[in-house]
């Protein structure tokens, strides 16, 4: 991917954005897709998406049992994937099939626990897109007051 992001060359998808359109775009799949649904988006800026958090999510068995909550690198992740697909909705239709990994967290911080039944919403800012890596200002909400943020980057993977 070029160092700026570039106008895609289709029309691009109109919101919501859906589960199945959702894993067209990312590599993800269950139990580790951790974005449910694209709210809104702005190409190249920002996106805002949800996660619902059931009882059924696999983690809560461990985590903790008679007290569920939602692992906060598990938050950080579904940010990362928001982040993700921000991405993808940005790029060219020959660049689609790039595929980005986190490489580094700055600045996290949790300031609420999450539980089964909240809805995670996921707000992600591009600040900006230079040699193939892209850092976000992301932030997580529940009835709209945060409960996470951090700063992240992430880059694409290079020739295999």
């Amino acid at each position: 991917m070029s160092d700026q992001l570039v106008t895609p060359e289709k029309p691009l998808p109109k919101c919501p954005i859906e589960s199945r359109q959702i894993m067209d775009m990312l590599p993800h799949r269950y139990p580790f897709l951790l974005v449910d649904r694209v709210l809104s988006y702005e190409v190249a800026k920002r996106l805002t998406a949800i996660k619902n958090v059931t009882i059924n999510e696999p983690f809560f068995v461990g985590h903790f049992p008679n007290q569920p909550v939602m692992p906060g690198v598990l938050i950080l992740e579904a940010l990362a994937q928001a982040s993700g697909l921000l991405v993808q909705l940005s790029a060219s239709s020959t660049q689609k099939d790039a595929l980005y990994y986190l490489v580094k967290i700055d600045k996290a911080r949790f300031t609420q626990v999450v539980k089964p039944g909240d809805q995670l919403v996921l707000e992600v800012q591009l600040l900006r897109m230079r040699m193939r890596m892209g850092q976000f200002a992301c932030r997580a909400l529940v009835d709209g007051v945060e409960v996470a943020s951090a700063e992240m980057l992430c880059a694409e993977r290079g020739p295999q």
